[in-house]
């Protein structure tokens, strides 16, 4: 038998490499009477700056049916293994579109059932397409194919690896395993808010595509799509450019996990008059402090212990305009990337790497964008309003690719000084003075500055004047959704499942792992009934 006891508590100083000890103490009981234990959860509580401590959940085998009996904090659990199937020997060849969480997970479920899928990632592999970013962010040079946006991993890759998760599925486990497995650090398979981090998800990702191609898979970088044949309503084959060539694949099976910055995909199929439809997305800027400052308001005098890491946050406000303001894909000690996929275009991002030691922390101030402040009831009309931000953007910076950058206190004053003060922005190529009411919609300004202040009664320092804002954050979410039926497909052609954030199912590397799983499961079942 094996039950789960929540609510242990345990200092910073202890030491945790003998979980018994907690057990027997929380517990009361002997030992003896623990056949072996497992760190099942492990997170910071932070309400008290006074007293700052963990709070573990362990799951314990023993052989006392008594315990489960008497103890009201703890209940009986059981491990599920998940099985992918397999196909017929020589089904035809399913084909993936993208490489990011959704598609490689895709890849890997149907490799490991015999499937030997293709998978076409218009990026280069990991290791080109870090000398590509990195050429970006010293040159300003921008590779339109393969950036922060394309090439192995999606856009993941250069986040900071965040696997928490809003959604509860059975297959959240095995994916954590995986990449453990592929090289992550174990430490996720316990803590509450798992992060891999940049430096270390790039290696797990190159071993799991190794992993899909020793299965009979196979995976091509530098491979654009171009065009999706179709005959009766059903996918016939795929068509893309590798190496200045063109190809066709014979297909009835398209898994479509290509991203939400994708754009030359919805427009393809906007013309091939497949079914889009609008969803709600967010825009923002990207909010700097310096993380020391940041850790102290998270953790008082705490902050700096050994035990801790950088500290992170989560902060929403709703604003008398009827809009909201709220934190998204928060960086401990990490950085602002150049994100840009598209010519004369800017975006940006977050990234941290598994230390997270840098000097700042950030994280985006997102505004919500409804369908309603389009304008239009055209399906691309959200990617259209990303683009004309970001257009704003690049000409606010200078038409260089560097962001337009502003104090936050220069921002709430409305005015516009030169230079920095105790918060440098980590943004490179480099910045250029300049406010957020260049860019983006007058709402959204509005939000940011009636948002701001509040935020910082939350968390001290937070509407700091120091603190910077750099923009434009414009990708958090696809703003188009690919519409599919239950079964998984498109609601307008017969083997495409459209897949992953950038079809408008996911939102984060786990949520998009779990939607390409789903489709690949969807593709082993259409293949064993046939």
């Amino acid at each position: 038998m094996i039950i789960r006891v929540t609510g242990i508590r345990a200092a910073l100083s202890d030491d945790l490499s003998d979980l018994r000890v907690f057990c027997c103490r929380k517990l009361k009981i002997e030992s003896r009477q623990i056949r072996s234990v497992k760190l099942f959860k492990k997170s910071v509580d932070a309400r008290k700056k006074s007293d700052v401590h963990f709070i573990l959940s362990i799951d314990i085998e023993t052989d006392n049916a008594k315990l489960l009996k008497r103890l009201k904090n703890a209940s009986e659990v059981t491990y599920t293994e998940y099985k992918t199937g397999t196909v017929p020997a020589n089904s035809e060849r399913p084909v993936i579109v993208g490489f990011g969480p959704a598609g490689m997970f895709a890849a890997l479920v149907l490799a490991m059932a015999g499937a030997r899928p293709i998978v076409l990632e218009r990026g280069l592999d990991v290791d080109r397409r870090c000398e590509k970013v990195d050429e970006f962010r010293s040159t300003g040079k921008l590779d339109t194919e393969c950036n922060v946006q394309f090439g192995e991993g999606g856009a993941g890759t250069f986040s900071d690896g965040k696997l928490n998760t809003g959604i509860r599925d059975g297959r959240i486990g095995w994916i954590i395993e995986r990449f453990v497995e592929f090289g992550a650090p174990e430490e996720i398979m316990y803590l509450a808010k798992p992060h891999i981090g940049t430096d270390k998800l790039r290696g797990a990702v190159k071993s799991l595509r190794e992993r899909v191609i020793s299965l009979g898979g196979e995976v091509h970088f530098g491979a654009k799509v171009t065009e999706l044949s179709m005959t009766g309503g059903t996918v016939t084959s795929v068509e893309y450019t590798e190496d200045g060539s063109s190809h066709s694949i014979v297909t009835h099976n398209v898994i479509l996990a290509a991203g939400h910055s994708a754009r030359d995909i919805f427009e393809m199929l906007y013309e091939k008059q497949i079914s889009l439809s609008q969803k709600n997305f967010a825009v923002g800027v990207r909010i700097e402090h310096r993380r020391e400052n940041i850790d102290r308001a998270m953790y008082g005098d705490s902050s700096g212990h050994p035990a801790l890491k950088a500290a992170d946050y989560k902060l929403a406000v709703h604003l008398p305009n009827g809009r909201a303001l709220y934190t998204f894909c928060m960086c401990p000690g990490g950085y602002v990337m150049a994100a840009s996929s598209e010519e004369g275009r800017l975006a940006v991002n977050g990234m941290s790497c598994f230390a997270r030691d840098a000097e700042n922390s950030n994280s985006a101030l997102l505004v919500n964008v409804d369908t309603a402040d389009y304008g239009t009831d055209h399906p691309l009309a959200g990617m259209y309003f990303q683009r004309e931000i970001e257009e704003k953007a690049y000409r606010a910076g200078g038409s260089s690719y560097f962001a337009p950058c502003i104090k936050v206190g220069d921002f709430l004053s409305r005015t516009l000084s030169d230079g920095f003060g105790k918060v440098l922005p980590s943004y490179r190529p480099g910045v250029k003075a300049a406010s957020p009411d260049e860019y983006l919609p007058d709402f959204v300004c509005e939000t940011l500055r009636l948002g701001i202040p509040e935020m910082g009664k939350k968390i001290p320092g937070f509407d700091s004047p120091d603190a910077v804002l750099t923009g434009v954050e414009s990708r958090s979410s696809s703003p188009v959704r690919i519409d599919r039926g239950d079964d998984l497909r498109s609601v307008s052609v017969k083997g495409l499942y459209p897949c992953g954030e950038g079809a408008g199912y996911a939102g984060g590397i786990v949520s998009a792992a779990v939607d390409g799983m789903k489709c690949a499961e969807a593709v082993i079942n259409k293949l064993n009934n046939l």
